[in-house]
């Protein structure tokens, strides 16, 4: 380990994105040494980071970010030079049911993790947040987009916990010193997505001939972007970007709820039948759309993956790692999506 460049805390690093970010990582800049970090709760699933729990350059850490001490004792085995804080919890439903939970983790944990990082004098500490801290965008509007000087106005526990973790992270920043980057990204998918999310839970309920929920009039529109362009991103901002800014990131991918849902159906060869409107969701936001031309402009990042492409090899990974999934359907996810999803 001593050949190692620096090293990077990754915090969420089970989670769907953080694993995805590791697996990237691990093999795109091999002389670093990177520590997993998560506290393996329902979306934590250690199994995503198996490939890579054997490589010399990865090492992984059960911890909660909000917990001082888990915290000050992975900074005491590493000299971290890199913080890239993932872990949070992300589901807008779950945040309905349980707000202070959100609280806990998304805007706590953060400060834990900004004290702890200002200690030790790391190079950089990056927070990966979200569109949704804008709040929605109206459906007759395609000219506006979120810019990153757009007023944060969330709608969700979500949401307004992720907004108050960035707002915390530009105060450590411009009371401390502490150098920080943010990135506020589209809905991401792909591979090692938890089952409750969009995507993944209608591949599921498609492949099973079972009912396909959908919220409201579906029409609520989302801008889509694949997870490994999520990553690349990321690495690009964290690598060259100027200590304070903020970064969106977007897909270019523009689509509804429902057409995704019917995109999925048409590829299993499935009838619309099988797709049922429910009650729609509370503050459901109508539409997200990212204006990644910052990026672009200062760091030479845009998407690689085409939306149909990505989206085909994202069907066909659910399809044909059924354990996987089978094996993150605890009983605690099957009493949630029972309580959120089944037809009110």
């Amino acid at each position: 380990m001593s050949t190692n460049t620096y090293t990077y805390l990754i915090t969420g690093a089970a989670g769907f994105i953080g694993s995805n970010f590791c697996h990237y990582m691990t093999e795109a800049h091999k002389d670093d040494l990177y520590i997993g970090f998560d506290a393996l709760t329902y979306a934590g699933n250690l199994k995503t980071l198996e490939p890579i729990l054997k490589r010399d350059n990865f090492e992984f850490i059960k911890g909660d970010i909000s917990s001082e001490s888990d915290v000050q004792s992975v900074f005491d085995k590493f000299k971290i030079d890199y913080v890239i804080n993932f872990a949070a919890e992300t589901h807008v439903d779950r945040s309905l049911e349980n707000p202070l939970l959100f609280l806990k983790t998304n805007v706590i944990g953060t400060g834990v993790l900004l004290n702890e990082s200002l200690k030790r004098g790391v190079k950089r500490f990056h927070q990966v947040s979200t569109d949704e801290v804008y709040g929605d965008l109206p459906l007759d509007r395609p000219d506006l987009k979120f810019r990153e000087d757009y007023p944060l106005k969330a709608s969700s526990p979500y949401s307004a916990s992720k907004a108050s973790a960035d707002l915390l992270v530009n105060a450590y920043h411009r009371s401390f010193g502490l150098p920080t980057t943010i990135s506020r990204c589209s809905n991401n998918y792909g591979c090692y997505q938890f089952p409750e999310k969009l995507i993944p839970l209608m591949i599921k309920k498609a492949r099973e001939n079972q009912k396909l929920p959908v919220y409201g009039d579906g029409l609520n529109v989302r801008d889509w972007l694949y997870v490994i362009d999520h990553c690349t991103a990321i690495d690009t901002i964290v690598r060259n970007a100027k200590d304070g800014e903020v970064y969106n990131v977007g897909g270019n991918s523009e689509k509804s709820n429902i057409e995704i849902v019917k995109l999925i159906l048409k590829t299993l060869g499935k009838s619309e039948d099988l797709i049922e409107y429910v009650a729609d969701r509370k503050g459901h936001d109508r539409r997200y759309a990212i204006d990644a031309s910052k990026l672009k402009n200062d760091l030479g990042w845009e998407p690689k993956y085409k939306f149909e492409d990505a989206m085909k090899s994202t069907i066909e990974w659910n399809l044909n790692n059924a354990q996987w999934l089978k094996d993150v359907e605890s009983k605690e996810y099957i009493r949630f999506m029972e309580a959120y999803y089944s037809k009110k």
